[in-house]
């Protein structure tokens, strides 16, 4: 049997599962929409309930998923705890979707963009976008990809602005990313022009920039009056690795250290929420260009995922080279990807994400800080690196290499505490009692480095977040 043939029966036993399920999917919009929350770092609904962005990077959905496709993607995404995914709107001028229809032409004249009983571009993205919110799941609709602004002026990218604002502003699952790879201090007025038109259409969607890798949204609109939550690309460098980008505003070998983005976000004012909307993508060469180079692994993705939420992130963003193209057998790859995307969606590390996102929905949400106090004595640089986070009575410490830590326990309430491991690499927690509210030495049995990543969880013992019989991680919303 073909492998066309396993995805077609594959498809039709979801669209099954799903229709039997409907009344059990969770749509997170039932709550109110988006908005900042009231301390400035975090994105919850209209009545206070958290929201955790939990993406997946599905750049190319409109233009390569046909419906039965996109049905098969959105369902396995939804059940693997995904409830974001970054899509974009325009690749090209004009952009083709599999289907073969145009989305736009070099004029952007959208006003004969859908013909009478023609299921044309917009019809289609119409379709990916309710298929979504039937899952539960907001699409990040970046506008048009960086790639394209030689081709932009300011009349084009109200229009494209305008035609967007306007055809989607009802829809419930929507966020807005302006820009798209790129430097945000690249013909600026264009961007502005794009945002300020989407946002006088629709009043209703929350909104950010999407900027080039190793750089922060912060560093050129925080300022704007459209932005609301700023996002990061840390990208796909490792230590060191530079290819030719030259110089970029970052400290030499720091290019892995995502946490660092969150800090220089949260320099700016005014204060803003923020995001790394894209860390290196399982399975991609380091450094993109070699394909002969080692490749970011499941482990490699955990600690991008954990370092930026711990560090202060409202949620977080996974990619997979090969998802985020759609590659299939017949399609040239970039960066190498050699996976079909349905069997790249059995990988670990996308399987593993989903646990982050328990994690932080069991605690309180807004209260949460990043505090690196809780770490006694000196902390350590690189993958040695100890990234701590707490609320009032709980602190979350996640540890990539295994090296031995100090914990400050005394950081949260309580003159007890209940300490647990979590292995965030299937969930399972590990309880190790009670503590005193001390400083304490805490160690693990495990190789250094490379899947040896654990999260030491303290509780004031008053509270009951998590309890001491569980053995794994609840399914949150």
């Amino acid at each position: 049997m073909n492998k066309s043939r396993i995805l077609f029966i594959a498809t039709l036993l979801l669209s099954t599962l799903a229709i039997n399920a409907a009344g059990k999917i969770y749509k997170p919009w039932s709550n109110g929409r988006l908005v900042v929350s009231e301390n400035n770092r975090y994105i919850v609904h209209e009545n206070g309930q958290p929201f955790f962005w939990m993406g997946n990077t599905a750049w190319l959905l409109p233009e390569r998923l046909n419906r039965e496709e996109a049905e098969y993607f959105l369902e396995k995404d939804r059940l693997a705890g995904y409830n974001v995914e970054q899509i974009q709107v325009l690749n090209a001028i004009p952009t083709f979707n599999v289907y073969g229809h145009a989305a736009n032409n070099a004029e952007f004249d959208f006003s004969k963009v859908s013909k009478p009983g023609v299921y044309g571009y917009w019809e289609h993205l119409d379709y990916i976008v309710d298929v979504a919110a039937n899952n539960g799941i907001y699409i990040a609709m970046d506008c048009i990809w960086g790639s394209m602004i030689d081709k932009m002026d300011v009349k084009k990218a109200a229009a494209l602005g305008k035609f967007l604002g306007e055809r989607y502003k009802d829809k419930p699952n929507i966020i807005w990313m302006i820009g798209g790879d790129i430097m945000g201090d690249k013909k600026p007025e264009v961007w502005d022009a794009m945002a300020r038109a989407i946002k006088k259409a629709d009043k209703n969607h929350i909104m950010t920039f999407h900027p080039r890798g190793r750089t922060t949204s912060a560093w050129w609109y925080n300022d704007r009056e459209w932005m609301d939550f700023n996002m990061f690309q840390s990208g796909h460098r490792r230590y060191g690795q530079r290819n030719g980008d030259g110089d970029y505003t970052i400290k030499e070998n720091t290019e892995e250290d995502n946490w660092r983005y969150v800090d220089m976000s949260f320099e700016k004012k005014p204060l803003r929420p923020v995001i790394d909307g894209e860390p290196s993508y399982e399975d991609i060469p380091q450094g993109l260009h070699d394909f002969s180079a080692p490749r970011w692994m499941d482990y490699d993705v955990r600690r991008y995922a954990y370092w930026a939420v711990f560090g202060g992130a409202f949620g977080h963003t996974y990619g997979h080279n090969s998802v985020m193209q759609f590659i299939r057998p017949g399609l040239k790859a970039s960066f190498g990807a050699e996976k079909p995307w349905w069997e790249a969606m059995e990988d670990s590390g996308y399987n593993q994400m989903k646990y982050l996102k328990w994690l932080m929905l069991s605690f309180p949400f807004t209260e949460r800080v990043a505090d690196q106090s809780i770490i006694s004595g000196q902390n350590g640089e690189r993958y040695d690196r100890i990234i701590a986070t707490r609320g009032n009575d709980y602190l979350l410490v996640y540890n990539y290499s295994g090296k031995p830590m100090s914990i400050d326990l005394t950081k949260i309430s309580g003159a007890k505490k209940n300490v647990w491991w979590m292995n965030p690499a299937d969930g399972k927690l590990t309880y190790l009692g009670e503590y005193d509210s001390k400083v304490v030495e805490f160690t693990y049995d495990a190789a250094y480095l490379r899947g040896s990543d654990r999260v030491l969880i303290a509780v004031d013992s008053s509270k009951n977040y998590i309890g001491k019989t569980d053995v794994m991680l609840k399914e949150k919303n």
